[in-house]
């Protein structure tokens, strides 16, 4: 590879974008790289339009530019930049190859957060549906089974193979057998949302009710496949546009001669959105029932454990230790976690001062809020701002 001599002055790179436009996380990275070109202003970029694992672009083995940021999905992909000696950040998960710097959104982040979005429902049977096509699909299986089994837990990993997407009715098949063998009532993660489209589409044909039986959560968000889904698909949201920036901003610095000082950047998810696919409280306990539910409606708004209590039917002693028993933690962290996974959000697509935010989530003070972010995420909020 070829880095431009450090210089006084910052140049007009030419860059090329090989990422593709055919799904929301790859235009959300699109975004996260715009974003940074609008900070910054010294790049012109070539983009064209493509696909998910498509051949190289004709246009690349003539283009002269001097940096690459690509999703590298395919050896011909790797070997196709790699020819072009220049600087290449990679922003695919993919694992074709380890020999250019990465960032990719943290598998374990976000097996994490579709996990305990179902623990918080009060599911104790688990099971991830995965796509064998994909090392980032079985890196996040790992992830979850991994962390439900320390929680005491039981996950059942569907048997997915490479050659099962050529054969929808082969694999609708599979899927049957595995969905109608689950514990109820289950809390199912898949590998991104288009799975969970699928997975649907089985436990309707089966009469198995969503979320009652299953609760099912997807990952990527895309919002407009998850509204179409029946019912409406919850999804952990990832952070691609901090991918996007952040592999910019690696580019750059390698350009002017700075070579990149981490080898593989994970950027960890935003939090969950919650549509009905989850919509559950899996409680024998109508009383704790109630009160999760009161904590959804209404943790924006001070409230002390006592009210909640009362709410609930429940000395507070009793609701306290029952919920933590149900749920994995008190009712104050769930409060605390839900205003969190507000701010986290607002932190990212808004411009909204701290003071805004404080307010908006519940924490009232900002002051309280910065202190409490930082406690709980180990991390200032304006670390979250570009």
């Amino acid at each position: 590879m070829a880095p431009q001599r450090a210089s006084g002055t910052r140049r007009r790179f030419q860059v090329a974008l090989l990422i593709e436009t055919s799904n929301a996380f790859a235009r959300e990275v699109l975004l996260g790289v715009r974003d940074w070109m609008e900070a910054h202003d010294t790049w012109a970029v070539h983009l064209s339009e493509q696909g998910r694992g498509n051949e190289p672009p004709g246009w690349l083995r003539h283009w002269q530019g001097h940096g690459i940021i690509a999703r590298v999905e395919t050896r011909e992909i790797a070997a196709a930049v790699r020819r072009r000696n220049v600087p290449v950040v990679n922003v695919s998960a993919a694992g074709v190859t380890e020999e250019f710097p990465t960032v990719i959104s943290d598998s374990a982040g976000i097996a994490r957060a579709a996990a305990e979005h179902l623990r918080e429902r009060g599911l104790r049977q688990f099971g991830y549906c995965g796509d064998a096509r994909f090392a980032w699909s079985e890196s996040h299986g790992r992830h979850f089974a991994a962390l439900v089994s320390r929680w005491g837990c039981t996950c059942q990993t569907y048997p997915a193979a490479v050659d099962d997407a050529a054969d929808w009715d082969r694999e609708q098949e599979k899927l049957r057998a595995w969905l109608r063998v689950l514990p109820r009532p289950c809390g199912v993660m898949v590998c991104y949302d288009i799975r969970g489209q699928q997975v649907l589409d089985v436990c309707r044909a089966l009469g198995l009710r969503v979320p009652d039986d299953l609760a099912v959560i997807g990952q990527h968000n895309d919002a407009l496949l998850c509204e179409l889904c029946n019912p409406p698909l919850s999804s952990v949201i990832p952070n691609a546009r901090q991918v996007g920036w952040e592999a910019a901003a690696m580019l750059d610095r390698w350009m002017h001669g700075r070579a990149p000082r981490v080898k593989r950047l994970e950027i960890p998810p935003l939090g969950v959105a919650t549509r009905q696919s989850t919509d559950l409280v899996a409680v024998g306990d109508e009383r704790l029932a109630r009160a999760a539910r009161y904590i959804r409606e209404h943790y924006r708004q001070p409230f002390m454990v006592d009210e909640l209590a009362r709410a609930a039917g429940l000395s507070r002693s009793l609701l306290e230790r029952n919920y933590r028993a149900a749920f994995g933690l008190a009712p104050w962290e769930h409060v605390l976690k839900l205003r969190l996974r507000d701010a986290e959000a607002l932190l990212v697509q808004t411009r909204w001062s701290v003071a805004e935010i404080a307010e908006r989530t519940g924490f009232g003070a900002a002051a309280y809020f910065s202190a409490a972010f930082r406690r709980l995420t180990g991390r200032p909020p304006s670390a979250l701002r570009g």
